[in-house]
C-alpha cells in the first residue's frame, strides 16, 4: 500500500471520529446547557388554606421553556398569602393559586372580599352523586313541596363556586367516627345570595346542578315551573276537585274525588239476569212429603 492511500485512510478515520464525537456531544452535553430559570417551588406538601411562610418555599431550576405562566420568581411575592388550592412538594408556586396578601390562615382566608360561605346539606341525589368537588361550579335549584298543583322548581342561583365538600379537618386533628356526619357542600355567595339560599333551605328542598367550569353562560329561564310541564292536563283534573272541596280545601277522604283526579274508571259489574220463575210441586209418598222444583 503506497503512502497516499495510507494518508487517505488516516484522514477518513479522523473524520469519522470527529463526527462521532460531535454526535455524542449534541446528544449529551449540549442539552444540559439549555437555559435554566430559578423559580419558587413548595418545600413541603401544603393543604388548602395554608398561610405561606418563608420556610415553606425554596428556589429550584426549571428549563426556560417549561416555566409555567404566572409562576413566582421571588419568595417575597408568595409570603403571607393563603393557598387557594392544595400544593405538593416541589410544585411551582403560581400567583393564581395564591390569595391577596393577608395575615390570616385557614380556608376562610380564601373567601374573596364581599363574599360569604354558606353550607347546604345534600344527598347523593341532590349533590350529583359525589361529582361536586372543591372549586366546582354549580347551579342551585329550589323545589317547593305541595300538592300536584302547588309544587314548583326554580333556579335561584347560577354559576356558584364550591368552596369545599364534606367536613374539613385541620392538620393534626382526628375525626370522631362515632359522630354521625351529614354530607354538606359549602358555597361562596354574595350576601344577598346567601340570604336567598337560607330562605330556600327552610322553605323546601335544595339541589345542585353541576356545570362545566368554563361555561359562564346564564340561563334566562330561571322562573318556577309547575307540574303542568309533566302533565298538561293537571289543571283540568284539579278543577274537578271543586266537587269534593270542604271549607275551601279538598276532601281527601272522598273516594269519588280520587277517582276523578286519577281518571280511574270503575269496572262495570256484569248485569245479572232475572231469575226465571220456578214451579214447585208437592209430592206425597205415603207419610212423606217432598217438594220438587221445576224450571
Amino acid at each position: 500500500m503506497d503512502r497516499q492511500k495510507k494518508i487517505l485512510i488516516i484522514a477518513a478515520a479522523w473524520l469519522s471520529a470527529g463526527l462521532l464525537t460531535w454526535f455524542l456531544y449534541a446528544k449529551t452535553v449540549a442539552p444540559q446547557q439549555e437555559k435554566l430559570v430559578r423559580v419558587v417551588v413548595a418545600a413541603r406538601d401544603m393543604p388548602l388554606g395554608t398561610l405561606v411562610k418563608q420556610s415553606d418555599l425554596k428556589l429550584a431550576n426549571y428549563p426556560e421553556r417549561d416555566v409555567p405562566k404566572s409562576v413566582v420568581f421571588q419568595a417575597k411575592d408568595a409570603v403571607s398569602r393563603v393557598l387557594l388550592v392544595p400544593v405538593n412538594s416541589n410544585e411551582p408556586i403560581l400567583l393564581s393559586k395564591l390569595s391577596l396578601t393577608t395575615s390570616a390562615e385557614g380556608v376562610s382566608s380564601t373567601i374573596e372580599p364581599g363574599y360569604r360561605a354558606v353550607s347546604v346539606q345534600i344527598t347523593d341525589a341532590t349533590g350529583v352523586a359525589g361529582l361536586v368537588q372543591s372549586n366546582s361550579r354549580v347551579d342551585v335549584l329550589f323545589t317547593r313541596p305541595g300538592t300536584m298543583a302547588e309544587a314548583t322548581t326554580s333556579i335561584i342561583l347560577q354559576n356558584v363556586k364550591v368552596l369545599s365538600t364534606g367536613r374539613l379537618v385541620p392538620q393534626g386533628q382526628t375525626v370522631d367516627t362515632r359522630t354521625p356526619r351529614s354530607p354538606v357542600v359549602t358555597l361562596v355567595l354574595r350576601p344577598e345570595e346567601a340570604q336567598k339560599l337560607e330562605l330556600a333551605k327552610n322553605q323546601g328542598r335544595i339541589s345542585l346542578s353541576l356545570r362545566n367550569p368554563l361555561d359562564n353562560s346564564q340561563s334566562p329561564a330561571t322562573g318556577p315551573i309547575t307540574t303542568e310541564v309533566l302533565d298538561p292536563n293537571i289543571n283540568a283534573r284539579m278543577a274537578l276537585a271543586k266537587k269534593g272541596r270542604v271549607g275551601g280545601k279538598a276532601n281527601l277522604e272522598d273516594p269519588k274525588l280520587w277517582d276523578e283526579l286519577t281518571a280511574a274508571k270503575k269496572k262495570e259489574e256484569p248485569k245479572k239476569e232475572p231469575e226465571k220463575p220456578r214451579a214447585v210441586v208437592d209430592v206425597y209418598r205415603g207419610d212423606k212429603h217432598v217438594q220438587e222444583l221445576f224450571r
